[in-house]
């Protein structure tokens, strides 16, 4: 394929189901940057963060686990979705991510048993007692209350001026929870058969689209495995992309893994060839409408390209591609390079997720030249900003953190 070809090919917009274009097939992945305040707001180091990707030519970027109430978060870093947010700080974000062109939508998102236990009570869909985790169970009330806290959250998103959201339901956090059999063992209506364990999902997709109308987007992202024996088939996964075609979503998120302990990590395994959960992608283009998108190992153009080319997927979602060149989507649309990736020699465990968290930190200060952390100074970094930021947070939401 000539090199005019390809640029053509990434730089086709994507038409969403609700009427809403995406300029190119480039999109930012969720992470979670952990750089909000500690009391659920936006920095300025975030705002040029989201600045930054929308400057460098990506047609959507996702703010990864914005949470929808206080009392699950993944992390003391994550923003909160409430009444009485910053609004104005929200808005701030929302404008600069949405320069040049892009979209910018955030990730609603409920830790459920993996939230952060210094500043929660975690609860999932079954009590849970394994090694390095602890939970409870919730209660129906606690269940059947969720899609009108999902669908407030996706209300103050759209005022604050966010094109969209994604519901998170992935990684192991809640909604992940609730379709794995693994962690969902409810013999209510919520558990069961995989139509079961979607039921939830699927009240909280028609609740948000009831609050915020027909021409808002709303994504998802699913696992297409939990990689746990045990947990989320791809067969499941495939079965919850035919109830999906089934809902008002405009655009599934294929990703994989969990972050339960001693899970094993997708993205800190061994390097692949090819981009993770491809064939899985492929698979469900042929049982829905709905565009779909893969998170996770695409490393260069050309993967990205084939996989357009060979109808695998709608568009491409970048997560360390994009830390490493947050102007990747230019690069890559004016025949440019691929970024190197940094080799680590026998780096600790979560020791590259904690190096490219820092790395962040340094993006959002324009300060990548002067980065210099290797992974284990990166966690330790990482681990005291998370101590002082949940002080900041137990103060602002009291009512959600576990006792000191």
């Amino acid at each position: 394929m000539k090199a005019n070809e390809v640029t053509n090919l990434l730089a086709q917009p994507l038409d969403l189901p609700c009427g809403v274009r995406l300029k190119n097939r480039l999109i930012k992945s969720a992470m979670s940057d952990s750089l909000g305040d500690g009391a659920g707001n936006p920095t300025e180091a975030q705002m040029r963060l989201y600045e930054r990707w929308a400057e460098g030519g990506a047609a959507l970027s996702l703010i990864g686990e914005m949470q929808v109430a206080p009392h699950y978060p993944e992390k003391p870093g994550n923003l909160v979705l409430v009444a009485d947010a910053d609004m104005s700080a929200l808005k701030e974000l929302a404008k600069r991510g949405s320069k040049n062109g892009a979209h910018i939508w955030p990730q609603l998102g409920h830790a459920g048993a993996l939230a952060h236990g210094p500043i929660s009570n975690p609860k999932g869909p079954s009590p849970l007692d394994v090694e390095g985790l602890k939970c409870d169970g919730m209660s129906l009330d606690e269940i059947q209350e969720l899609p009108q806290t999902y669908a407030q959250a996706a209300t103050v998103a759209q005022a604050a001026g966010f094109g969209g959201v994604q519901i998170h339901a992935g990684h192991g956090f809640l909604f992940s929870q609730f379709l794995s059999p693994l962690f969902n063992h409810r013999t209510d209506a919520y558990g069961g058969a995989i139509s079961g364990r979607f039921r939830i999902i699927d009240e909280v997709i028609d609740a948000v689209r009831q609050a915020v109308g027909p021409t808002y987007p709303i994504g998802i992202r699913i696992n297409a495995t939990d990689n746990l024996e045990g947990g989320l088939t791809t067969d499941d996964a495939l079965e919850v992309v035919r109830l999906l075609d089934g809902t008002s979503v405009d655009l599934i998120d294929i990703s994989g893994g969990t972050y339960f302990p001693g899970a094993a990590s997708s993205s800190d395994g061994a390097s692949s060839s090819e981009p993770y959960f491809i064939d899985v992608a492929q698979r469900a283009k042929g049982v829905t409408s709905i565009p779909i998108m893969l998170t996770g190992g695409f490393v260069s153009r050309d993967q990205a390209v084939r996989a357009v080319q060979d109808d695998a997927v709608d568009a491409i979602s970048l997560a360390r591609a994009m830390v490493l060149d947050p102007s990747l989507a230019n690069t890559w649309l004016s025949d440019g390079g691929d970024p190197e990736f940094p080799v680590f020699d026998a780096p600790p465990r979560g020791g590259i997720t904690a190096w490219y968290s820092m790395r962040l930190t340094a993006l959002g200060g324009d300060a990548e030249g002067e980065f210099a952390m290797d992974p284990q100074a990166a966690m330790d970094a990482y681990d005291e900003r998370d101590a002082q930021r949940c002080l900041l947070w137990r103060a602002r939401f009291p009512e959600s953190s576990a006792p000191c």
